[in-house]
């Protein structure tokens, strides 16, 4: 049983080569680029070469796309051929080739505008069921291709998995204002509070959902760090998120003051993933109680996976403004 992995040079899919080598599965990884990875280099827009590479495979993780770090070098065109036409043509050979699972890397991006609040409002509780609202062509391009992915699901009962993960780079903020104010490391450990999640965990979930697909039939999930806040946190959390973790987790303040970090002032939003965890099995590990202990012990919070895969950037230029131009 062949897994293909699509993207298999970037952040996620060397994570997912690198876990199925190790655990002695049979996996192939195709990406634009070359990589230690990489067994085939070829695009995914290319049908003819999609179709070899789905050759003798049983399950599919399509993981490789244009990312939002890519709005402001590429064109509208180049997301859409690649992040649409490229998923559909993964569609169409799975399909052909009878394929137990399909599971698609997708983004909480694709929330969009829905993830920030007006002033003066609570956090945003943000689940599978809050409808998207795109920003970018980044967002609308990976909406379409979830709707293509659900099709096909409906249409030809290809079992498919969409995962919608929040943020697993280590890759400084394309913020200048949290660059400029937090260590990546301490801006990322804030972040498992609502809104990312170690790359272990997300190929956990990824691996998971593999399984499932053909009990399951069609499924999106949110994929991020469980959070240890309530829907009763909400409004405290926009106007005091220091005061919440502390409550929740007295003490927390000291260990931070002792590394020199600080905490957002506010937290705009919430990410939940209740439903991967009862649906899919899934019980991530790196969480920001784990980040507590961790520093309680002077241990290294971040997954040795994470670290092996590191910060790769997104493009071959290095900006000197930040790890990606804002368009």
């Amino acid at each position: 049983m062949t897994i293909l992995v699509t993207g298999s040079a970037g952040h996620l899919g060397e994570a997912l080569m690198r876990s199925l080598r190790a655990q002695s599965r049979w996996a192939r990884g195709i990406d634009i680029k070359r990589s230690a990875f990489t067994d085939t280099v070829g695009s995914i827009c290319d049908r003819d070469f999609v179709r070899q590479a789905m050759s003798g495979v049983s399950q599919v993780i399509h993981a490789a796309t244009l990312h939002k770090p890519h709005v402001a070098t590429h064109g509208n065109c180049d997301f859409l051929d690649t992040n649409v036409g490229g998923t559909l043509n993964l569609l169409e050979e799975a399909t052909a080739a009878g394929v137990a699972s399909f599971v698609f890397t997708s983004t909480t991006s694709a929330f969009g505008a829905a993830l920030t609040p007006a002033a003066g409002e609570p956090a945003a509780w943000v689940t599978e069921d809050v409808p998207p609202i795109a920003k970018n062509i980044y967002g609308v391009t990976k909406l379409a291709a979830e709707g293509v992915c659900e099709l096909f699901a409906r249409k030809f009962r290809l079992p498919v998995m969409i995962l919608r993960t929040s943020r697993f780079f280590l890759e400084s903020d394309d913020d200048p204002d949290i660059r400029n104010r937090y260590s990546a490391a301490n801006a990322q450990a804030n972040e498992l509070l609502h809104r990312r999640v170690d790359i272990s965990d997300v190929v956990g979930a990824h691996l998971l959902a593999l399984d499932r697909a053909p009990a399951i039939g069609f499924g999106r999930y949110i994929v991020s760090a469980t959070t240890p806040f309530s829907s009763g946190d909400l409004a405290e959390l926009r106007r005091d998120a220091p005061a919440v973790v502390e409550r929740l987790f007295p003490g927390a303040n000291a260990l931070y003051v002792e590394r020199g970090w600080k905490m957002f002032p506010t937290l705009d939003r919430v990410y939940v993933n209740e439903r991967a965890t009862r649906e899919l099995g899934w019980h991530p590990h790196y969480d920001f109680r784990f980040v507590l202990d961790c520093l309680r012990d002077n241990r290294e919070w971040r997954s040795p996976l994470a670290l092996d895969v590191g910060s790769k950037g997104y493009h071959d230029e290095v900006f000197a403004e930040g790890p990606y131009p804002v368009a």
